[in-house]
């Protein structure tokens, strides 16, 4: 909205000419986003405590998460917040592809919504079905899906990671394509979000290689440059994933080791849910695998642990996601998350990597 107000004066006052860069939106939709989620964070955390709004722990878990009964949860409302708030001061709101990302983030932050607050009043760790969880997420990005591939500007071709002339054209398939990366992206930060500041490191680390993503494909010189789509009016979701990395950034204040507040579904699934459809618009989709591979990682563990027990009546880990494996296995809460950003920092790191090899 500043841009759309402030923009058009810049005729009269030229200082205001800063904000036809992008360069400068980006910087200042996370600083913004981040003081907002950081300032806010002690006034929700002290409301959600006198609503006795905490966490319903696992009793089959880590006997150390035991302690952890009651922190507040549902901070994920605060990293909306910042978002929402942050990306439509400094975006350009006319951008349809910022309306996509908006409705994505808010439309999944609701089941995570709904998803908390069932665990609350039922006094236990279960909200919503998983069927019911999977449809509504699945009609959400089946709506995301439809508008893109029906955009007249939009094409279905997959741009596949190291190869620049391997653009195979799915079609109709692009569609329930764009479901999988959204849900699958959505659901895997949901099961990331077991330890202190676990999934909001990550979350991070990929909102910031995006950003690098969606401006470079924005930008016609240098994405022709680099052979990658051009996607026109994609650089204005540099400025959102900008403003989820800000947030993210100020809610880790709280939320790393011991949290003070847990994000809960309302921050994990419409968090993912972003992350995937930045990479549908952007059409860096498959780079997601990489970007997100913690994700991965802890989402296959699921997975893989689910299938052996079920069909073997045996179990590959100690306990699933892997984050708990290695538990206990013994080691330290924190060890466990500061060695998973390692990782995810050096994965987008590889990930950028391939805007160049190819």
């Amino acid at each position: 909205m500043l841009y759309i107000w402030l923009y058009p004066l810049h005729t009269e006052f030229s200082f205001l000419n800063v904000f036809r860069y992008l360069s400068f939106r980006i910087i200042y939709a996370a600083v913004t986003a981040f003081l907002i989620a950081f300032v806010l964070a002690p006034w929700l955390i002290q409301k959600l405590q006198e609503l006795r709004l905490g966490q319903q722990v696992r009793d089959d878990g880590p006997s150390t998460h035991l302690t952890k009964s009651g922190t507040p949860t549902m901070g994920g409302i605060l990293i909306l917040f910042a978002v929402v708030l942050s990306t439509l001061l400094w975006a350009d709101v006319t951008n349809r592809y910022v309306w996509m990302v908006v409705v994505a983030i808010l439309g999944f932050g609701l089941v995570g919504f709904l998803d908390d607050y069932l665990k609350f009043i039922r006094g236990r760790s279960k909200g919503l079905s998983a069927s019911q969880k999977l449809v509504t997420q699945v009609l959400i990005a089946l709506g995301i899906g439809l508008l893109l591939y029906f955009l007249p500007a939009f094409s279905s071709k997959l741009n596949v990671p190291f190869f620049k002339n391997f653009t195979p054209d799915l079609g109709l398939f692009y569609i329930p394509f764009a479901i999988v990366v959204i849900v699958g992206s959505s659901n895997a930060v949901n099961l990331t979000d077991g330890l202190d500041g676990l999934a909001v490191g990550p979350v991070m680390i990929a909102s910031l290689a995006y950003t690098i993503v969606a401006y470079v494909a924005g930008h016609r010189i240098i994405s022709d440059y680099l052979l990658i789509p051009h996607i026109e009016g994609a650089g204005e979701l540099a400025v959102f994933t900008a403003a989820v990395f800000g947030a993210s950034l100020g809610f880790l204040w709280f939320n790393t080791y011991p949290a003070s507040v847990f994000m809960g579904d309302v921050g994990s699934l419409p968090l993912g849910a972003a992350l995937g459809t930045v990479a549908v618009i952007s059409k860096h989709e498959l780079l997601l695998l990489l970007v997100g591979g913690v994700f991965v990682i802890e989402a296959i563990s699921v997975i893989f642990q689910v299938a052996s027990f079920k069909s073997r009546g045996k179990r590959i880990f100690l306990m699933a996601p892997i984050h708990h494996h290695f538990e206990m296995k013994g080691w330290e809460e924190p060890k466990v998350v500061v060695r998973l950003w390692i990782i995810a920092i050096l994965l987008a790191l590889l990930s950028l990597s391939t805007l160049k090899l190819r």
